[in-house]
């Protein structure tokens, strides 16, 4: 798994974000809401009114909640999956502006997938095409071609490093599909790095139980994806996601 150099990391989050979303619900049935109730809302409150709203499939909530990660070390291939969830914000290393500086090894260069790397000859073969990349790009820029032309010459499997904020309604639809199995390996080790990274931080892992934030069969408590899943899938995911919800 490449996903040792890849690095996924929560940089922020909206404060008080479960108070927040609590105090959002309030106002739908709660006749003596005010704004001045938001200094008042405690995790006493979160505990009595979030998990009940949720249950009742009110999710629109969860948008006033938004999250920050830092994610390192993904190929190209990875940030163009990533931003086709596009209820989300991005800024992404510059390829124009940032010359790539090619002088470490490929594999810390470019993700090549286990699928290549566990065949030797294959994978050899795979190193003599991206360090001829590398030689061209390096000789292209020498020869006064611009960074934004000479990229032109990378493969897709380039690391990049690139800035997610979500809010959290879009965070559950986004778990739901790429912490799925049949997500693109890399995309999924990214996601479930994400909800790790929520996960780590005490008084946000209820909402992970709360709102069902994970693969699709455990928001919908069984496999949309059917006869389509390896088996024991559905067993594996669950396992998973108790073990990072605490259960």
């Amino acid at each position: 798994m490449d996903g040792i150099k890849i690095k996924v990391k929560l940089i922020n989050y909206t404060p008080r974000p479960l108070e927040t979303i609590t105090w959002a619900a309030l106002i739908s049935y709660w006749d003596e809401w005010e704004s001045e109730v938001f200094e008042r809302v405690t995790m006493d409150d979160v505990e009595k009114h979030l998990p009940k709203v949720l249950s009742y499939g009110h999710e629109s909530i969860l948008e006033h909640a938004v999250f920050t990660f830092a994610i390192e070390g993904i190929s190209r291939v990875t940030s163009h999956q990533l931003v086709r969830h596009r209820l989300a914000s991005y800024t992404q290393r510059s390829q124009r502006y940032i010359r790539e500086e090619l002088s470490r090894e490929i594999e810390e260069l470019f993700v090549i997938p286990e699928s290549v790397s566990d065949k030797p000859k294959l994978y050899q073969r795979w190193k003599k095409m991206l360090e001829e990349a590398v030689r061209l790009y390096k000789e292209s820029v020498e020869c006064g071609v611009s960074c934004e032309d000479a990229r032109y010459i990378l493969p897709q499997g380039v690391r990049t490093k690139i800035v997610v904020t979500m809010n959290l309604r879009e965070l559950k639809h986004f778990f739901g599909l790429r912490t799925c199995e049949r997500a693109q390996w890399e995309i999924n080790h990214v996601a479930w790095k994400m909800l790790e990274e929520i996960a780590k931080v005490e008084k946000l892992k209820p909402v992970i139980k709360w709102a069902k934030l994970g693969p699709r069969c455990i928001q919908l408590g069984y496999c949309p994806e059917k006869e389509l899943m390896p088996e024991g899938c559905f067993k594996r995911t669950r396992e998973r996601w108790n073990r990072i919800a605490g259960d």
